[in-house]
Parts: C-alpha cells; structure tokens; sequence
C-alpha cells in the first residue's frame, strides 16, 4: 500500500501506509475513539488517492483559549476518551504527535474521537525515536525544542500534548502562551509550571497534570501509569478497561485495500463542481481562501508555520501564497455537470 494523501482546499496531507491501512480496516469503522473513513476515492489524474473521514457535526470538545472552560467531571469524561484513544494508536504503533481539544471531536454519543493524523508517524518496536519538529507549538514538547537533544520518544511527545490539553480542559487556556514563537519554545523548555488561582481544581488533577507536563521525557508518566492514576478512575471508582480489552492489532488484507477504494473519472472535477453548485457561484470558490499547508499550527493568534526568527510576533511571519485563477462555469455547464455528478457520487 503506498502512502495517501487526504486533499483538501488548503492542501494535501499525507498518510504513511500503515496509518492509512488503519483507517481502511472494518474494525475501525464501529471504533468509537477515532474518526473513522467513509471511503476511499481513486482520480486517474493523480498519483494519490484521496480519503474521505466521517463527518462529526458537533465539532471540536472545546476553542482554546476560551472563558468557559469545562468542569472537572467533564473533563475527566473526555479524558478517559483520550486515554483509551491514545492507547489504542500506540497499539497500532502510531503516535499521532498534533494532540489538542481541536483535532477532539464530538460524536453524537457524545464521546470525543480523535481526528487530524497529518503529522503523524509510525514506528516498530516498543516506541518511536523521532528527530524532527511538527505539531502545534503551543502543545509540543520542551524535548523536541532542544538544541542539544537529537532523539527522542514519540510516545513521550503524545503524553506532554495529553497534559496540555488536560490543563485546556479545566482552563481554558495552554500553560505556556506567547505571541513570539521563539519566546513560547523557551518558556516550555525552561518556564515552571503554574496554576492559576480559578478555577479551584483538585490536588489529585494538579498531580496529574504536573506528571504528564515533566520537562524531562524519561520521568514524565506514562500511558498505563495514567490509566491508573486516582483522578482518572475517581479513585477505583471508574476504572478504564484494560488494554487487552481496549486494544486489537489491525491487519489489513491486499483485497480489503482494493474494495475499500472507488475509481472515479475526475475528483478535482467533483470537488469543484459541487462546491460552485453549493455556493451557487461560477467562480473558482477557493480563490481568495487558499492557505498555507498547516504542519505546525497553535490555538486563537498562534496559528501559523514555525519560524526561526527569535522572538518576532507570529502576526508578522504569515507568508502569502501565488494565486492562480480558474476559469469559472456557465449555466449551462453547471447543469450539465450537476447531472453528472448525481450519477457518479
């Protein structure tokens, strides 16, 4: 299986094979913690196939920063989500590396799925080694903004980002924030961790949340330490399945690959077409709205590449792209092509 890529408006992400054969397997399609793939779309015209997620209307769990932050129980409700999220993906050997309350999505169960595997990585044996930087800086790791450290646990990265966004749960904001991007690395690299006087949390969270954000990755808690740990499980009350009970290996088949793709004639032609149709416009809809490919991006003002320049506002290092036009369509094509696209989709 070679690798896909999920296109978008904005651009195209693309997914290791194993990632990708993942998402094709049956078993996940009834998984309850991930997004699971509606189908597989294959254009002539392109050396890439194209994957279609589920839709999850409700959205992220929450906007970060916000003022209304969650409350403990249900902080904890999603949480216990995560966990088993997470665990489940490692099982698989992939560390989704981009966690944050923006790629958790509600389902109408009401339970959180884990979306958005554009930076993730696979890896064999008991855990990723990873070299290089991607995510959400807001939420990476002080380990993977070292200039001296080289290697470092994936597993370990997946953890910080955990605790990150736990402490967006209660607060409604990340631990370390700064509008430099160069000044944020250092605050997370060197900055001790503080809670802020309201909302009133319990010692048991602080805990949790002061174990999984230990700038040092061979100290810092683990998965199944997590598990069990007394604010998770409301002290035994609530314990989370065991990992046997949570987590099978998928293996997908040369045929299951192959059924689960469809062979269209032109998917840049449907894309187009049907969104110029939705927005009953002849002209290219995406002109005006086109974006940088996202592969590190933060909440509210921190969404934005990484940079070098040290300490400069991110506002300033937003980069612009080259427009090119398309030439729009008629009436009489747009009715011929919504035909045509009712017979093909």
């Amino acid at each position: 299986v070679q690798p896909f890529c999920w296109q978008t408006p904005r651009g195209c992400c693309f997914l290791p094979a194993h990632i990708c054969s993942l998402f094709l397997s049956p078993a996940v399609h009834f998984l309850p913690v991930l997004c699971g793939c509606a189908k597989v779309l294959d254009d002539p015209n392109e050396d890439h196939l194209y994957m279609v997620f589920e839709l999850v209307n409700q959205g992220p769990v929450m906007e970060v920063p916000t003022l209304k932050p969650l409350s403990e129980d249900q902080a904890r409700f999603y949480f216990q989500d995560l966990i088993k999220g997470i665990e489940y993906l490692h099982y698989q050997k992939i560390i989704h590396r981009d966690i944050k309350p923006s790629n958790l999505l509600v389902g109408e169960d009401g339970h959180i799925k884990i979306a958005d595997f554009g930076v993730s990585n696979e890896f064999k044996g008991s855990d990723a080694l990873l070299s290089n930087t991607v995510g959400t800086p807001a939420f990476m790791a002080p380990e993977s903004l070292s200039e001296t450290r080289k290697i470092f646990s994936g597993k370990a990265l997946d953890v910080w980002a955990m605790g990150v966004t736990l402490y967006c749960f209660v607060f409604g904001q990340c631990p370390f924030m700064d509008e430099r991007i160069m000044c944020l690395h250092s605050k997370i690299k060197s900055q001790a961790l503080e809670f802020p006087d309201q909302p009133d949390i319990a010692e048991d969270l602080k805990d949790l949340i002061t174990r999984m954000l230990d700038k040092n990755p061979e100290s810092r808690i683990v998965v199944p330490e997590i598990k069990l740990h007394p604010w998770v499980t409301r002290h035994g009350a609530e314990p989370l399945p065991s990992e046997d009970e949570n987590c099978t290996l998928v293996e997908v088949t040369e045929e299951e690959v192959e059924n689960s793709v469809k062979h269209i004639p032109s998917l840049a032609t449907v894309i187009l077409v049907k969104t110029m149709i939705r927005k009953r416009s002849f002209g290219n809809p995406f002109e005006g709205s086109r974006r940088e490919e996202r592969s590190l991006s933060a909440p509210g003002n921190l969404l934005t590449k990484k940079t070098t320049r040290e300490c400069e506002p991110l506002s300033e290092l937003k980069g612009t792209k080259k427009k090119k036009k398309k030439k729009g369509l008629d009436s009489v094509t747009s009715t011929l092509a919504t035909g045509w696209l009712n017979r093909q989709v």
